[in-house]
């Protein structure tokens, strides 16, 4: 009896000591974020990483790629936002992981470790139109350069000195690329270094620079972690980055987010950016009154303008349609509307666009919704509609803009349109459409928002803003992005 009470109390003090042994194990890092609930990611504000939507909520590239993660790990999402790169690897341990379009570089790579790439990009040196133009590095020489401080490009001007002792460049801080393509345009500096991605999406603000070569091959963009002896955190990224790259997400957030770069030359950069300040005020208020009427958001309706007519009130085209929106004749009748009021055709061409967005079945889902009424509105509902059924057929999604706007060049070869109810359509045409109205549409929003943000510093000096002020700054604010 005593030997078997000994023997019992003997395995339950194993028992209880293996259970303490297990419960008093360090949680992994991925544990301790888990239990947590919040994934804590540095990062820097802007169109290519995130910013904040007129909901309150934020978007971006880089930013739904995170949420995506955070959602596998079950977890909230926590940005916060550093503006200069130094502080922000230097603040890195604090946090979980940084995603601001972050280059992997030797350099950096002793000092953090990268997740798997998921864009690749190119250093660019950017000059200004007017100015000779620079093609090789030696061409570089006696000229003022400037690059972002602690960023891939200063590292990769610090190894090209080894070769070239005669390279000399400014690097600041507290500046982001758009800052930087201004001095650039102002002649303040001759050169500056900045990301392919980055510039083809600012260009259409600066119209005054151009690219002059490439400083570098393709680069990789990746997250970036700290190194520790704990890499159950970046394991998981890794596999989720990997799973991205292969299961097309990252392809399809990368075309919704930075797809609308346009091939826009100087001369078109040039003109939006004239036509802008020029034309574009004298049709803002009445542009804002006929978003707010349909529901659509008025900067949308502004590069849908541009697109139509640059707008010009009595803009007419070889085949019959004017006006400041470029409504057919019959379909002004059908609204009711004066072609030549440009009030009316505002009005018009916001309401004709609103019908055929609500028209769209209710599976779409913005912004791909916008983005087919849109490509509706230049080549026809019913040529849409053929798209959509022939990109069914051939087993893609219909109710994807990136797969119908593949499948509607097909309606211009013969094989495919006598199959169809409407017939042939000049199909690469909406497609052209529609990216040049997103690029437009995005160079307004983020130009407005400069201008909010330049009123906001002037007045850092002051207690308190005007109220047109203020007005301005909201409602440029509460601008959808798509």
């Amino acid at each position: 009896m005593c030997n078997k009470l000994l023997r019992y109390l003997l395995q339950a003090a194993l028992i209880s000591c293996a259970l303490f042994l297990v419960s008093s194990k360090t949680p992994s890092s991925l544990e301790r974020i888990k239990t947590a609930g919040k994934l804590v990611v540095l990062s820097q504000n802007g169109p290519t990483t995130y910013y904040e939507a007129p909901d309150g909520t934020y978007t971006g590239f880089e930013y739904s790629l995170l949420h995506a993660f955070a959602d596998e790990l079950r977890v909230t999402l926590e940005i916060r936002d550093l503006h200069d790169l130094d502080q922000l690897f230097n603040t890195l341990p604090s946090a979980h992981l940084a995603a601001a379009g972050l280059t992997v570089t030797p350099q950096r790579r002793d000092q953090v470790r990268f997740s798997p790439a998921y864009l690749e990009i190119r250093q660019q040196v950017i000059y200004r139109l007017g100015e000779p133009r620079p093609r090789e590095i030696t061409d570089l020489r006696s000229k003022t350069l400037a690059v972002i401080a602690g960023s891939a490009h200063a590292e990769n001007l610090s190894q090209l000195a080894q070769r070239h002792p005669w390279l000399s460049w400014d690097e600041l801080s507290n500046i982001d690329t758009m800052e930087l393509l201004e001095l650039v345009q102002q002649g303040i500096y001759h050169y500056a270094i900045v990301d392919s991605h980055s510039y083809d999406l600012y260009r259409g603000l600066y119209p005054n620079t151009h690219i002059a070569f490439d400083l570098s091959g393709p680069q990789p963009l990746a997250w970036a972690f700290a190194k520790n002896e704990d890499n159950s955190l970046y394991r998981a990224a890794r596999n989720f980055m990997l799973r991205a790259n292969t299961n097309q997400l990252v392809a399809e957030l990368h075309e919704l987010h930075l797809g609308h770069a346009s091939d826009m030359n100087s001369g078109g950069a040039q003109t939006f950016a004239k036509l802008s300040r020029t034309r574009l005020p004298k049709w803002r208020d009445q542009l804002k009154q006929a978003g707010n009427k349909y529901a659509i958001d008025w900067q949308l309706l502004a590069a849908l303008s541009y697109q139509e007519s640059h707008w010009n009130p009595r803009a007419k085209s070889p085949t019959g349609v004017r006006g400041l929106m470029m409504l057919t004749l019959p379909t002004a009748r059908e609204l009711g509307v004066n072609r030549l009021d440009p009030e009316e055709s505002i009005d018009g061409g916001a309401r004709y666009f609103a019908q055929v967005r609500d028209k769209l079945s209710s599976r779409i889902r913005e912004p791909d919704r916008s983005f087919m009424a849109l490509a509706a509105y230049n080549v026809g509902y019913g040529h849409l509609q053929d798209a959509r059924i022939l990109t069914g057929k051939m087993g893609a999604n219909p109710d994807r803009w990136a797969d119908v706007r593949d499948h509607l060049p097909l309606l211009a070869k013969r094989k495919y349109y006598r199959q169809l109810k409407h017939g042939y359509a000049r199909g690469w045409e909406p497609v052209i459409y529609v990216q040049n109205i997103r690029h437009y549409h995005a160079l307004l929003t983020w130009s407005n928002r400069i201008e909010a943000q330049r009123l906001a510093a002037n007045n850092t000096d002051n207690d308190t803003l005007t109220s047109d002020q203020e007005a301005q700054i909201e409602s440029d604010d509460a601008s959808s992005t798509l």
